[in-house]
């Protein structure tokens, strides 16, 4: 499978509610959990680390690592990427930015 097309300019996701609501802590552990597994869902780890490093990383640094690691950015929120040999990479929201109805923790 070939993936080709342009460049994606990266952008925050929309604003997005979690039901129930959760705690940061709880929000935290959740991404913690994700990035543990994720090399597990497929593609490649480099490629998953890089994704892991951008979803942390403001947005200006963000289409820096995807585009030098050769990330195709489908959804420009980073939902969906492949790499180059057409491995699909999904990241849920809650990676890549807080729900609107967080609970801060006290």
């Amino acid at each position: 499978m070939i993936i080709t097309g342009t460049v994606k300019k990266i952008r925050k996701p929309k604003s997005w509610k979690h039901s129930p609501q959760i705690t940061k802590n709880q929000l935290m552990r959740m991404r913690e959990e994700f990035w543990d597994t994720a090399p597990h869902y497929g593609g490649r780890k480099e490629i998953w680390d890089a994704l892991h490093v951008a979803a942390e990383a403001d947005l200006d640094l963000a289409q820096a690592i995807v585009d030098s690691a050769g990330v195709i950015v489908q959804s420009a929120d980073l939902t969906i990427c492949y790499d180059e040999r057409g491995a699909i990479y999904e990241l849920p929201k809650y990676v890549l930015s807080e729900p609107t109805n967080l609970i801060r923790d006290s």
